[in-house]
């Protein structure tokens, strides 16, 4: 493996580490509802409402963390999330009413987290790869944060079970400081990289130019109505998501089943997501990325049906856990790709952000009408309907945006 290779192969893999500690504790977060409202007796709608603005400024984090790492590099941002990731983790056990939560866990660990993931980490990627490494790089990267469930959850229940929730969260506190040396590797500024770009992912539908700022970058992807039908369907992503981290444990609960199916559930879909972020990255260097993100939003519409007509088992959880599993943020790497498509990498951490910022706002919805829905009808049933709906108009969204074809790099040996 020649040093060059082992340069993609470090950031890529950094950057996967990164997001294991930034996301497996977020993604895990549905774990502490029940343990928090024991001790708070805030009620689920309150502790669904702090967890809901939490999705949303993790959203709202990303395109500004990604402004700034595209501007000033992503080491100082990713060192300056950790640490807020951490605080939030530490102050969250001495906090008793719903505002405290919202700024703990809402504000803080959210904000830190949105530091420490996509838009940051991915656009850093992109700016250091070529661009035929591009598309497998965001699907290992996304892993990163896939691996990080898989391991957080069921230890998490563990320490819940065996130290209490506030010895978790004291936990997860400490492992994100021992993660901070990780931000030092991604300080190195982006090597000039004169690759085909063109030639393997076709060209960019209004490449940046040098002297284009930020601002008006933006203005042209908002004029764009293939940004904006990716939004729609991002919004969709987020909404699932967040409904499910937080609520998948109470709808375990409601079930009659016991605690371990849900952390093994979320563990199980993080585990899946491997898979399905892997597939994903080789997929957007194959096909174009608006089909890759119809079938996984319309799999999600069906999966969700197949579940409300099964019978309410443990095996039924890990099944449907391994069904979404393999689309969950399998839909991030496709979702890059068609922005690095249409705008280039110049600024592909905003944009990409202001993506993310979509997902939350669908993520903010989730969690908060969830708990809403629990606490005036006893029942998700109303949220299940919502979300096949939902997922349904998220794929038809994707199919009429304008993404070039994949054109393959084909070489040319001429005779001596």
């Amino acid at each position: 493996m020649s040093n060059r290779q082992l340069g993609y192969w470090t950031i890529v893999l950094v950057a996967a580490a990164i997001m294991m500690v930034s996301q497996g504790g977020r993604q895990s977060m549905g774990l502490f509802v029940s343990p928090l409202n024991t001790t708070t007796g805030l009620g689920i709608a309150s502790i669904s409402f702090a967890m809901a603005v939490g999705q949303f400024i993790w959203g709202a984090a990303q395109p500004i963390a990604g402004a700034v790492a595209d501007r000033y590099g992503p080491g100082r941002v990713l060192a300056t999330g950790f640490i807020i990731l951490a605080l939030g983790s530490a102050l969250t056990p001495y906090m008793s009413t719903a505002v405290g939560l919202i700024f703990s866990i809402g504000i803080l660990s959210a904000a830190g987290a949105g530091a420490c993931s996509f838009s940051v980490l991915i656009g850093a990627a992109a700016q250091r790869l070529p661009a035929e490494k591009r598309g497998m790089a965001s699907g290992i990267i996304n892993a990163g944060g896939s691996f990080g469930q898989f391991i957080f959850a069921p230890v998490l229940q563990k320490l819940i079970g065996g130290v209490g929730w506030m010895g978790a969260m004291w936990a997860m506190a400490i492992v994100t400081l021992a993660a901070l040396p990780l931000a030092r590797v991604l300080r190195r500024p982006p090597a000039t990289l004169h690759t085909a770009d063109a030639a393997t992912h076709g060209a960019t539908t209004h490449p940046a130019t040098p002297e284009q700022t930020l601002k008006a970058a933006v203005k042209q992807a908002l004029a764009d109505p293939s940004y904006l039908l990716l939004h729609a369907g991002f919004f969709t992503c987020g909404f699932h998501i967040a409904f499910l981290v937080t609520h998948l444990p109470g709808e375990v609960q409601l079930c009659g089943l016991p605690a371990q199916v849900a952390s093994w559930s979320l563990a199980i879909i993080g585990l899946a997501n491997i898979v399905g972020s892997l597939a994903a990255g080789w997929g957007t260097q194959n096909y174009r990325s608006k089909y890759i993100l119809f079938w996984m939003y319309f799999s999600r519409a069906v999966l969700i049906i197949a579940y409300l007509i099964a019978p309410k088992t443990a095996t039924t959880f890990y099944l449907f856990a391994a069904g979404l599993g393999l689309t969950w943020l399998a839909t991030v790497p496709p979702t890059a790709g068609v922005v690095g498509k249409l705008f280039g990498t110049r600024y592909l951490g905003t944009l990409f952000g202001l993506t993310l910022l979509s997902h939350q706002i669908g993520g903010f919805f989730g969690a908060w009408l969830g708990g809403i829905a629990i606490t005036e009808r006893g029942s998700y049933d109303w949220m299940w309907y919502a979300d096949i709906g939902l997922a349904l108009i998220a794929a038809f969204c994707n199919l009429p945006i304008k993404e070039a074809r994949i054109r393959k790099l084909t070489l040319q040996v001429k005779a001596a």
